[in-house]
């Protein structure tokens, strides 16, 4: 039993004694509410102040009995106070009322549930690029590293309703579950898609086969760290300049260009327009590479005459301050 559960549970013996007291005194002296309920307190706190009233014989034993099982009370609840400020419980309360707090102010975040070597380098990556991160563990060893780092945490199992609610899933833009157990990871992405059906949900797959169970379960994406690395180190041997240009444009920190996406909503003045139109109008300065449809297909390369639509989404390549103008416009 924790020291928290131990303080409730005498704080409520406690309070059951105060009421028994009352009451007694109120149907064994006939006294007034407020006269049992001081006479109770009095007793119980062993001040030894002069009873409210004579008391009878009747009021003598039970006075008696309240005093030696208030005592055993008081004695109980005394040590659950102890124990919880010694083990640190108090100190513990604050920093979880804290984190509350820190987490329920976040928007637009993403929830990286499980704080492993993907899971921590997930939420490296989110957090170098200025995207707010919630972390949620079931490992105590990996909530003190988030705490180390300064990172907003959930202590409890990532599947648990709960505790996704507690990572401020209504307000997320994203989750990430990258737990080490392919079972985990549906039950996790189960349990986001059922809280959230407009999620974007991104899943880690460990062993063949798990994709498909994964997709169904409600992932917008899956990926296995081991074949991603084995496809990596293949266009390395290939290709290894475009695969370090496209490291640069997406991950790179101080160059001079970069890639974005950006959705186009129902209030963008680029929705209705061709590209043409929107570059002499609008134009940012950045290059548009591809466009996926609100359809669901993508159109790469797309003719200067190609409609913009109310949800289609703008690959685009520019300047920092381009790329900035651009999703303004969007």
């Amino acid at each position: 039993m924790t020291s928290e559960r131990r303080l409730e549970i005498s704080f409520t013996i406690l309070l059951g004694i105060v009421l028994l007291g009352t009451l007694g005194f109120v149907v064994i002296e006939k006294w007034p509410l407020e006269d049992a309920l001081y006479m109770t307190v009095i007793t119980l706190s062993t001040v030894g102040f002069r009873e409210v009233y004579p008391l009878d014989t009747a009021g003598k034993l039970f006075t008696d009995g309240l005093i030696v099982i208030g005592v055993g009370g008081m004695f109980y609840t005394l040590v659950g106070i102890v124990q919880y400020v010694v083990e640190g419980e108090f100190q513990g309360a604050v920093r979880r009322r804290r984190m509350k707090s820190r987490i329920e102010k976040l928007h637009d975040h993403v929830i990286v549930c499980g704080y492993g070597r993907v899971g921590s380098a997930v939420a490296a990556t989110l957090k170098r690029n200025g995207v707010p991160v919630v972390v949620v563990d079931s490992n105590h060893e990996s909530i003190l590293r988030c705490a180390n780092e300064d990172l907003p945490f959930v202590e409890g199992e990532a599947s648990q309703d709960e505790v996704l609610r507690a990572a401020g899933i209504e307000r997320a833009k994203g989750l990430v579950s990258a737990v080490d157990s392919d079972a985990s990871n549906i039950y996790v992405t189960l349990s986001a898609r059922g809280l959230r059906p407009d999620l974007f949900i991104v899943a880690r797959a460990n062993m063949n086969g798990s994709e498909n169970k994964l997709m169904r379960a409600g992932a917008d994406r899956v990926l296995s760290p081991y074949s991603l690395g084995g496809r990596r180190m293949a266009s390395l041997v290939t290709r290894p300049l475009v695969i370090d240009f496209l490291d640069t444009v997406m991950h790179g920190e101080n160059v001079e260009w970069l890639l974005e996406q950006v959705c186009i909503s129902e209030h963008s003045p680029l929705a209705g327009q061709t590209i043409e139109e929107a570059r002499a109008k609008h134009g940012s300065g950045a290059t548009i590479l591809a466009v996926r449809k609100r359809e669901g297909f993508l159109v790469t390369n797309p003719s200067s005459d190609s409609l913009l639509q109310v949800g289609d989404v703008l690959i685009a390549i520019g300047t920092p301050a381009q790329l900035r103008v651009l999703e303004g416009l969007s």
